[in-house]
């Protein structure tokens, strides 16, 4: 049966298990444009922000962490504090597939944190749970995480027409990208080379 660590550390940050008590942080760090594409953008109220974590915290077989920086983390000074968060979405074993989600707050924008949490989980899919697939869902209009999935080595598949309906009452195109088993070792020295330089290790 698949599992998923508590916690995997980096470099540059740390995941643990994303709860309630993370709530504060979301609300000092939120920001209209972090979540603007998000099928659930909260507004930045103490009520909606517990509304939303509380359905990701709920949602039948989601994993959530949140993503904490290391001292070696090369952004906000003083020490800053929550980076943001990352999810395995609807692990699927009997299919070897699975889905990340992720979400940076904006200080960290361009900061390694992001393709750090990205590499350490895909290194758990793709060499200890063996998937086969790993997918990524962006919002069309969201070309920033388009690029950065296209950085990492992603290939885009195509767009899944309204597939998801926005608080609006609107609804959001979104654009699948996806790794498989044998692209990884390929992607994995691109990313270690992009993450650590020349030692190509955390």
């Amino acid at each position: 049966m698949w599992t998923f660590p508590e916690v995997l550390t980096g470099r540059y940050v740390r995941l643990e298990p994303l709860s309630l008590a993370h709530l504060p942080e979301f609300l000092k760090r939120y920001d209209p444009e972090v979540f603007r594409y998000m099928s659930r953008s909260p507004e930045g109220t103490e009520e909606a922000m517990r509304a939303h974590l509380e359905a990701l915290l709920a949602e039948p077989g989601r994993v959530n962490w949140a993503i904490r920086p290391t001292p070696a983390l090369p952004a906000l000074r003083p020490f800053p504090g929550l980076v943001g968060r990352i999810s395995v979405i609807a692990p699927d074993e009997a299919n070897a597939r699975l889905e990340l989600g992720t979400l940076i707050f904006k200080p960290f924008w361009g900061s390694p944190a992001n393709k750090e949490a990205k590499y350490l989980l895909l290194a758990h899919a793709f060499e200890v749970l063996k998937a086969q697939r790993v997918q990524f869902k962006v919002d069309l209009r969201n070309e920033r995480s388009q690029r950065a999935l296209e950085a990492l080595g992603a290939v885009r598949e195509g767009v899944l027409r309204r597939n998801r309906r926005l608080p609006d009452g609107g609804f959001r195109d979104d654009v699948v990208y996806s790794l498989l088993h044998e692209e990884w070792p390929g992607v994995k020295a691109r990313l270690l080379a992009r993450l650590y330089g020349p030692e190509g290790r955390p």
